[in-house]
């Protein structure tokens, strides 16, 4: 989060009155859809859509990830969509473990690749959100509950549950963009609200739980192998990420342990093509689980390291509430 979001300032102020522009903007765009004059639809199952209010990464991913854990566990049938940020493609199409993230984008890519090792979860991509559902349903129509990465901004999807994830910064000076970090008025009428951090956003936005974020004891290799971060304790490392937040990667790499001779921060959603590794052979790759996707091809021998959230039980228990109460699960 750029520092002139964190705090009510001079540079702030001065963009306040574009911030003003953007909240009208949003407000007509939201009228738009009440009244009708653009439609939405439902895919006629119930859709959970896990996002944020605020520009820049919340760690969605991995809550997504987790939601969905929890409800094959229950025994239900999962499917994901999302939009495939930073993708090359335009269609609608599955994300598969094998998807490059050129194809599907790297947050689908990353998802199918890490629940690849439990039940099936077919993911679908498209720009239009309710055509990736209408896929998903008409390839596995026994789906019970769709879970959509992102897109609580995304109105053409009309949604039964809405969870809003939010960083360790809450939500910042408070202003809209530019001025500020959000994306929308905050507080505003959402289900379930996650937050990582002590800094809570304001309350009004529905109930809220606090996630735990940190970094796996362990690296993952491009086949598999699990690498112990201890083992890279005294070792020179190369850290690159390409995350809204790299500062906060690389701060709990040290946290490890690991001692961080170059740390390399690339734009959010970094395609890697052009990118040139340090030719120093002395320095261990390590990098993000996103990175990787993009990464593995071209140098199999980076090291991924997985983010972990940790969820209270009285989120999921108040999840299954709202899903129960809907009415309309497949048995």
């Amino acid at each position: 989060m750029p520092g002139i979001w964190q705090a009510r300032g001079a540079a702030a102020g001065a963009l306040w009155p574009l911030s003003l522009v953007y909240r009208a903007l949003v407000a007509a765009r939201r009228v738009t859809y009440r009244a009708g004059w653009r439609m939405s639809e439902h895919p006629g199952r119930p859709v959970v859509v896990v996002g944020n209010v605020i520009a820049g990464g919340a760690g969605k991913t991995p809550v997504v990830m987790a939601v969905v854990r929890h409800l094959q566990a229950r025994g239900l049938q999962v499917g994901i969509i999302s939009r495939g940020y930073g993708r090359s493609t335009r269609d609608c199409r599955p994300a598969t473990p094998a998807s490059l993230a050129s194809e599907v984008g790297d947050e689908p890519a990353l998802m199918a690749r890490s629940l690849a090792s439990g039940p099936a979860v077919p993911i679908y991509v498209a720009r239009q959100r309710i055509v990736a559902a209408r896929a998903l349903l008409t390839a596995h129509p026994r789906t019970d509950v769709i879970v959509c990465d992102d897109g609580l901004q995304h109105l053409a999807l009309q949604r039964d549950i809405e969870i809003c994830v939010f960083n360790d910064e809450g939500v910042g000076n408070g202003f809209l963009l530019p001025a500020g970090p959000l994306r929308e008025p905050w507080p505003r009428a959402v289900d379930l609200v996650l937050h990582a951090g002590a800094r809570p956003p304001p309350p009004g936005g529905g109930p809220a739980f606090r996630l735990q974020r940190a970094l796996a004891a362990h690296a993952v290799k491009a086949d598999g192998t699990r690498v112990p971060l201890a083992s890279l304790k005294g070792q020179p490392v190369h850290a690159v990420a390409a995350i809204a937040r790299p500062g906060d990667f690389f701060a709990m790499l040290r946290e490890q342990g690991l001692e961080l001779a170059h740390t390399e921060p690339l734009p959010d959603h970094y395609d890697f093509d052009s990118w040139k590794r340090s030719s120093d052979k002395r320095y261990s790759l390590v990098c993000t689980e996103k990175d990787a996707v993009k990464l593995w091809a071209a140098h199999p021998d980076a090291l991924a390291v997985p983010l972990q959230v940790q969820l209270p039980s009285a989120f999921f228990a108040a999840l299954d509430a709202r899903l129960d109460a809907l009415g309309f699960i497949r048995k």
